[in-house]
């Protein structure tokens, strides 16, 4: 819970927040380096339809591994030390990406930086609240930008940098963002086994009040189900439409392919006002089911526009899809405000990740299934329709604040 009287953002904590920036600038620039310059690398490392269908499919589906097993092994190394292993997961990750000379080098690397930007995901909301339980909105609302912004650079910079100098730059520069977010980390913890502190100062301090956690798996909170749900609908929709919407776009209305590439780009930046806004107005409301139901109603309308009405008002059914997003920055603020605990946080953080990106991963497989075997985007757009709905029964679920250790306690 924030604390009634806020410290300064920057008081004793400094290095901290400036560590959780940098990681969140490295949360998604492997998932947007590389698809631009695929056919750079096709001359090298022949990239056939299913080569790069399976490198779509990683990133959800490393964001959802990843976060299965953060949980347990971040109680036993520590935030801190468990965040340090996965940025060393990053940089080689991407360090074995640009010296790939065959497809498996390439997707092992892949994979291997996406579990480490994963692990991240599931770090960072813990990392809030133990840094920053006073300020829990605002410096979520900061790091999910930035977290945007690490999508949209890469996909800005790829195609120059790799027409400038090679595909390998374009891929490998990416670990030196990683290795810099490394530096703050690493000073933190030298200067706290300096200052000795006592075992309050540690993961572990919480202990007493985390007890409800211990011997009951976070899946018997109801409200853990509930966030994950919406986490996922929201991640479902936006993995589905991001993968096949300058399809949809080119069959059914009159766009050019610079057009629906810049539609594209329209879509993915409507993240970045959600991101920043949305965080600090959760952590206000004691209700957060408004904000949910209005990205659900975002989602309906936008869809609802692309299959009644695609080739009027194209734009605005793309902004309004992209409007809906807004549920993953709502989602990442309730992990805090449904946990009383760190253990809780990190506990929730896991299962809501987990749940979220196994669920996501099958959106684009499903939109591409329900395309080939109906013939047309009716199907797909009911599909994306009906999840909506069930995000709307979550945000009615989660209007009140309840917690995930209230709830494993009466069990």
């Amino acid at each position: 819970m924030p604390h009634s009287q806020p410290l300064p953002l920057w008081a004793g904590r400094t290095i901290a927040l400036v560590g959780i920036l940098l990681v969140a600038l490295n949360l998604r620039t492997a998932v947007s380096a590389i698809s631009p310059i695929t056919r750079e690398i096709a001359v090298d490392i022949p990239l056939d339809n299913v080569a790069l269908g399976l490198l779509g499919m990683i990133p959800p589906m490393a964001f959802a591994v990843s976060a299965i097993f953060s949980a347990p092994v971040a109680r036993r190394l520590g935030l801190e030390r468990f965040l340090i292993l996965a940025i060393g997961f990053m940089i080689v990750g991407h360090l074995l990406r640009a010296a790939a000379g065959g497809y498996a080098i390439l997707l092992v690397g892949s994979a291997l930086a996406l579990v480490g930007m994963g692990i991240g995901n599931v770090l960072l909301p813990p990392l809030v609240k133990r840094y920053f339980p006073d300020r829990i909105g605002m410096v979520t609302a900061l790091y999910a930008t930035l977290a945007s912004a690490s999508a949209a650079i890469p996909a800005l910079v790829a195609v120059p940098v790799a027409h400038a100098t090679d595909w390998r730059l374009s891929l490998g520069m990416w670990s030196i963002l990683a290795f810099a977010s490394l530096v703050p980390w690493i000073t933190l913890l030298v200067q706290r086994s300096r200052e000795k502190r006592d075992t309050s100062a540690n993961d572990t301090a919480e202990l007493p009040q985390a007890l409800p956690l211990r011997g009951r798996p976070i899946w018997q909170s109801s409200v853990a189900w509930t966030v994950a749900i919406v986490f996922a609908i929201s991640s479902f929709n936006v993995y589905g439409v991001l993968t096949w919407l300058p399809d949809i776009l080119a069959q059914t209305t009159d766009t050019t392919a610079a057009e629906s590439g810049a539609l594209l780009a329209l879509y993915a930046a409507m993240g970045l006002p959600a991101a920043l806004f949305i965080p600090v107005l959760a952590a206000r409301l004691k209700n957060v089911s408004p904000l949910v139901q209005l990205g659900v109603v975002f989602f309906i309308v936008g869809d609802l526009g692309l299959l009644l009405a695609p080739g009027f008002a194209t734009t605005l059914w793309v902004v309004c899809i992209g409007l809906g997003a807004l549920l993953f920055p709502v989602c990442l603020v309730l992990i805090n405000l449904r946990s009383r605990t760190m253990r809780g946080s990190v506990a929730l953080s896991g299962f809501v990740q987990g749940v979220g990106y196994t669920i996501a991963s099958l959106g684009p497989l499903l939109v591409g299934v329900l395309r080939e075997t109906t013939g047309g985007w009716v199907a797909v757009f009911i599909m994306l329709i009906a999840s909506a709905v069930i995000a709307s029964v979550g945000g009615i679920l989660l209007r009140k604040p309840v917690y995930v250790e209230d709830q494993l306690a009466r069990r």
